[in-house]
């Protein structure tokens, strides 16, 4: 079905009005409404009157053959033999006529005089009100000037007002009067006549769709949900679904948007806006293959639209099927060259593979495109600071931090809009270097030139934690409690602060704190999950599963608490197939996540598939090149698989990359098991005999 628009129904429906005035005759149409006092000395005489209807009829004849044929010399006509008309007769149906004539030729202000004329002769033709509304409609975006712009606004309102007074039964211009209302910032008075029109008309299209509209932009979704549910249902009507199924969406609710956008996409299949809703709706349930199928049945409806290609390249890069994501991508840049998401999502799926290079190369020529574009007066506003921020992080994820840094510096210098963003990006960047002193120093600077930057100053604390500066990162963050609902966060990053400072007392209590502050359900699973770590770090194991397991029982699908339940119980080597599946489901929905992917090749490991655990931690060593830890559990693999000359390598650099760990994160145990671990190994080589070195396999 073909979607509603309901400006184009509206000027259709005011021309309808228009034709079949056009067979109205001068005078004799309308002389039983004018006033009974009109002297005779105004009235023409019967000649006169014959003749000025002759002269009606001939433009009447030349103005249908203009609006058939487009010929300028049959309006010319038109006006010419209305004009003689008046003359003849001074009635205000000619006057109307002129008017219309004038707005068919785009001759707007010869249209608006005339029409106006016509009301002055008979303040209630209806035709010359609605004439008018339809102008001051069309006019809407064409005014330069603000002022103009409300005073069109204003007079289209005047003029639709005087319409309905007129003519009550005549929705569609009650229609344009709601959504002026609303473009005047008033929804109060556009809620009242969308529902005035919903009482005689319940399921009138066009008012549901704007009133659940309106509800949405004020975010009262439950409402459109509760305007639009029987509606659709009793009219059994695509449109309604689709916008139910929007309404649902907006409440994240993405089942029964599913359920909704299913029902549109079966009584209309080949409305490819019906599919889209509910091919999004899937995505949004992480249903990937059911979402797949409708894009690919959008791909056949609009074999030409770049977006559907990029949608599917998108789910087949989460499922790691790279070579089928990029096949898609170009396919749409075929039909999009130059579109910086298409860019944007190319360069993400190079990160994805670790081919870092060309990430960089897609992201340096998108942001010179862009530069070249804005030196012309084009291109997207806030396009350069996305770009420039993926390539920082393609950088970094290459463990090229002087790179990364000058990008990002680069990026604060695009202007106040970015320049906070790139700030904190750039404190994070010296903290992954290990430089936590400098990044500690740089967040000081930019706090004495912006000391009421609340996400700076958490930033700051967090980095003082880092450094084990436990005490002061606490003094900072309680300086940010003002009892209110935004203390949460702040408890929450207490206990993240204690909880890697060891004040194991401390952290409970905050998180506590946080919990008793959470009334949604989805925060108090992100507070169990922390309460779950930090009963992990303290060793109280069944305390930490009882927490992950009320976390997952809210949020079944969280990754994050996926991950860290079955790396807690791989590492420990309980319950493996069920550390396994937990881990390989984190991963599923982050297949490029180094820690994800390090955690399920040590469950690997642990359960004693050698090949897999190598696969998913070499995997995971491509995307975090640096961490330690990933490193210690690679080294692992190639001493077990007999890889001896490749572990030794291993770990070196994991030893080396345990000296650079911010204080926070180093650990002791490990750093003295991997040198006890590093110093075997070596005896063992040294032990064989000259001629036996080993070989990688």
């Amino acid at each position: 079905m073909r979607k509603r628009l309901i400006g184009m129904i509206f000027l259709v429906g005011f021309a309808a009005a228009g034709v079949s005035a056009q067979a109205a005759p001068p005078s004799s149409a309308s002389s039983g409404d004018k006033p009974a006092s009109t002297t005779s000395a105004l009235q023409p005489d019967e000649s006169k009157r014959s003749e000025a209807y002759a002269q009606f009829m001939r433009g009447h004849l030349a103005e249908q053959q203009f609006n058939e044929t487009g010929e300028q010399s049959y309006a010319n006509q038109a006006i010419s033999d209305y004009q003689k008309a008046f003359a003849l007769d001074p009635d205000a149906a000619i006057t109307e006529r002129l008017a219309e004539i004038y707005a068919a030729m785009q001759r707007t202000d010869d249209a608006i005089r005339e029409a106006q004329s016509a009301i002055a002769q008979d303040p209630n033709n209806l035709a010359a009100h609605r004439l008018l509304a339809r102008i001051y409609v069309q006019k809407l975006g064409k005014s330069e000037a603000p002022d103009g712009e409300k005073q069109t606004v204003t007079s289209a309102i005047d003029e639709l007002q005087a319409v309905q007074k007129l003519d009550p039964s005549d929705t569609q211009s009650r229609l344009w009067l709601a959504h002026l209302y609303s473009y005047q910032n008033d929804p109060g008075k556009a809620e009242q006549v969308l529902r005035g029109i919903l009482s005689h008309s319940p399921d009138n299209e066009g008012a549901l769709e704007q009133l659940s509209q309106l509800y949405l932009s004020q975010g009262r979704a439950t409402d459109a949900v509760a305007v639009l549910k029987d509606a659709a249902a009793n009219a059994n009507d695509a449109s309604l679904y689709e916008l139910l199924g929007n309404a649902y969406a907006k409440l994240n609710d993405n089942q029964k948007a599913a359920d909704a956008f299913g029902k549109a996409v079966g009584l209309d299949p080949e409305e490819a806006s019906h599919r889209r809703g509910l091919a999004q709706a899937l995505l949004s349930e992480d249903k990937y293959q059911d979402a797949m199928q409708q894009y690919l049945r959008l791909a056949q409806i609009e074999p030409d639209n770049a977006q559907n290609y990029l949608r599917m390249s998108q789910i087949y890069r989460h499922l790691g099927q790279f070579d089928k994501s990029e096949a898609s991508l170009m396919q749409a840049k075929k039909f999009a060259p130059g579109n910086l998401e298409v860019l944007y999502n190319e360069a993400l799926l190079y990160e994805a593979q670790a081919r870092y290079k060309d990430a960089v190369q897609v992201l340096t020529d998108a942001i010179a495109g862009v530069k070249a574009q804005q030196q012309e007066g084009q291109g997207a506003p806030n396009a350069l600071g996305i770009l420039y921020e993926q390539l920082g992080m393609a950088y970094r994820s290459a463990g090229d931090f002087p790179l990364a840094e000058q990008t990002f510096e680069d990026m604060r210098d695009l202007g106040p809009d970015t320049q906070k963003r790139s700030e904190l990006l750039l404190l994070d960047t010296y903290r992954a270097s290990g430089d936590i002193k400098r990044a500690i120093q740089e967040a000081q600077k930019s706090r004495s030139v912006d000391p009421t930057n609340r996400d700076l100053t958490v930033t700051y604390a967090m980095l003082l934690g880092d450094n084990s500066q436990t005490e002061d990162a606490v003094k900072v963050l309680h300086g940010l409690l003002h009892s209110n609902a935004d203390d949460r966060e702040i408890y929450l990053d207490l206990a993240q602060v204690e909880q890697r400072g060891h004040r194991y007392d401390e952290a409970e209590k905050d998180a506590t704190t946080a919990l008793g502050m959470s009334h949604e359900p989805a925060d108090q699973e992100s507070v169990w999950f922390l309460l779950g770590a930090i009963y992990d770090s303290q060793k109280r194991y069944d305390e930490a599963e009882q927490m992950f397991r009320k976390s997952l029982a809210v949020e079944p699908h969280d990754a994050m608490v996926l991950n860290y339940y079955g790396y807690m119980l791989a590492d420990r080597g309980l319950r493996l197939d069920e550390a396994v599946s937990m881990v390989r489901s984190a991963v599923a929905s982050d297949p490029t996540n180094g820690a994800f992917l390090d955690s399920l090749g040590w469950a690997y490991f642990k359960v004693g598939k050698l090949p897999e655990a190598q696969q998913y931690l070499e995997q995971a060593v491509s995307h975090s090149t640096n961490d330690p830890t990933i490193l210690g559990h690679l080294g692992e693999v190639y001493a077990k698989i007999g890889l001896t000359d490749r572990a030794e390598k291993t770990w070196e650099k994991a030893l080396a990359q345990w000296q650079k760990a911010v204080p926070a994160d180093y650990d002791a145990e490990k750093v003295t098991n991997l040198e006890s671990k590093i110093r075997d190994l070596k005896l063992h080589l040294a032990e064989k005999s000259p001629g036996s070195e080993n070989k990688p396999q």
